[in-house]
């Protein structure tokens, strides 16, 4: 399933996408996700959960893609 997310700021940091689009519950879901390299950005595992996701990025978790627009 996609999923497309509108941000109005220049990023968004990747543990409070996860958040924001339903695929974590929590914070600490969303950390381990993350840390457990459950994460893929742009096609790339990412264990970085600070990383600033932009406009046009795409997030993969649990086969799910998250579209930043």
């Amino acid at each position: 399933m996609d999923e497309k997310v509108k941000i109005t700021t220049e990023f968004i940091k990747l543990d409070q996408l996860l958040k924001f689009a339903g695929a974590a519950a929590i914070g600490s879901e969303a950390k381990e996700l993350v840390l457990d390299g459950k994460v893929m950005v742009n096609g790339e595992i990412c264990t970085m959960r600070g990383k600033k996701i932009r406009s046009g990025d795409t997030v993969t978790v649990n086969g799910q893609d998250i579209t930043v627009e």
